[in-house]
């Protein structure tokens, strides 16, 4: 057996051995007479090189006969023992399969590397996650108000979910936190939080936030969001007792962005900080009310807006935007709070609420 740490991939070694010589996909492609997907899959380690075509590329690359068929070989004796030795299972390759949106983000971000094969990737994911086997994730318990919480969300997957958190925690990670969790500092913040409502870069936004947040001892990102882990949002406190802040921008909305994070401000402020929490979107509770409440009556006084409806004003435009501008909110906040409360129809006005898109650097 080879040494294991100079064992490549054969996907990762033709990118390589291409490089080398200057030569793109594209021209390898043309010289094995293979199409350029072919040679991408077999790059990107999602197809295996057959015996035919390592013969072929022993002749477009100059090698000497076999070299590419050993090269394999060579591999296949490496995963064949990292697999034994690991123990990966067809369970964990089913449950690695099933997790794949939020994998192929992972990658995305540089958090796994691709060039590999499924066992390679069930590897990195396993020290990601920091577990043993993928297996094991169900089994991971944390306080009981989480576990109603996911035990009560049917659209959630637990592999999933548990992936989404670790990603928040990687994303916080490096945030530059030099107090602890201020509660008090947080509740006199409010007022600078809501100003950031009238930013209309996203980006300057979020990260006027992450600054407010960090003299509140939080460590605040916007996370990308992903099919079974139906979230709006995820708190965790920390051992050094610095807190984690997260939301998504699931439904795109500007107002419910907004109604989001307070709401998480609530759940802060409310005292139900413990260990770890994520809020659902379908999941209620007297806590996920009064969270709510918060949110609803920071973001507009419940006495005006109650004023407001007996007016019967609340279909004029103009009138909308002197009440927001009084309230020290944008219009589409009031908009957003008419449409959720059902006052207006969802197609009033939907076209002066902001939609936010997720774009990657």
């Amino acid at each position: 057996m080879a040494d294991t740490n100079k064992v490549m991939n054969p996907g990762e070694r033709l990118l390589s051995e291409i490089t080398k010589r200057g030569m793109k996909q594209s021209e390898l492609a043309i010289r094995t007479g293979a199409t350029p997907k072919h040679i991408s899959t077999i790059i990107n380690g999602t197809k295996e090189i057959s015996v035919s075509f390592a013969r072929k590329l022993d002749i477009a690359l100059g090698d000497e006969s076999g070299t590419w068929a050993s090269y394999k070989a060579e591999y296949d004796d490496y995963m064949a023992e990292m697999e034994e030795k690991n123990g990966i299972t067809e369970e964990e390759t089913t449950i690695y399969k099933k997790m794949k949106d939020i994998v192929d983000y992972f990658i995305k971000v540089k958090v796994m590397y691709n060039n590999c094969g499924i066992p390679e990737k069930i590897m990195q994911l396993r020290k990601i996650l920091r577990v043993t086997s993928l297996t094991v994730i169900p089994q991971i318990t944390y306080n009981a108000a989480y576990r109603a919480q996911v035990k009560t969300s049917t659209a959630a997957d637990s592999y999933i979910l548990f992936a989404w958190q670790r990603l928040c925690e990687i994303q916080t990670e490096q945030a530059e936190i030099a107090v602890q969790f201020d509660s008090k500092k947080l509740s006199d913040s409010i007022s600078e939080i809501k100003e950031q409502m009238f930013e209309t870069n996203p980006n300057t936004m979020i990260s006027n936030l992450k600054s407010i947040f960090a003299k509140c001892g939080i460590a605040f990102d916007v996370v990308h969001h992903f099919r079974g882990a139906p979230v709006q949002g995820f708190i965790k406190e920390s051992d050094n007792g610095k807190v984690i802040l997260c939301i998504t921008i699931r439904g795109k909305s500007a107002d419910r962005f907004w109604f989001s994070l307070f709401h998480e401000v609530g759940h802060l402020l409310n005292g139900d900080l413990s260990t770890r929490f994520v809020d659902f979107d379908t999941v209620r509770s007297e806590m996920e009310d009064n969270a709510d409440s918060f949110a609803r009556d920071t973001l507009i006084k419940p006495e005006h807006y109650k004023r407001m409806l007996e007016a019967g004003n609340y279909h004029d435009l103009a009138y909308i935007k002197r009440f927001a501008q009084y309230e020290g909110v944008p219009h589409w906040i009031v908009i957003g709070r008419l449409h959720s409360d059902e006052w207006l129809d969802w197609s009033y006005f939907a076209h002066e609420i902001p939609k936010f898109e997720w774009v990657e650097d």
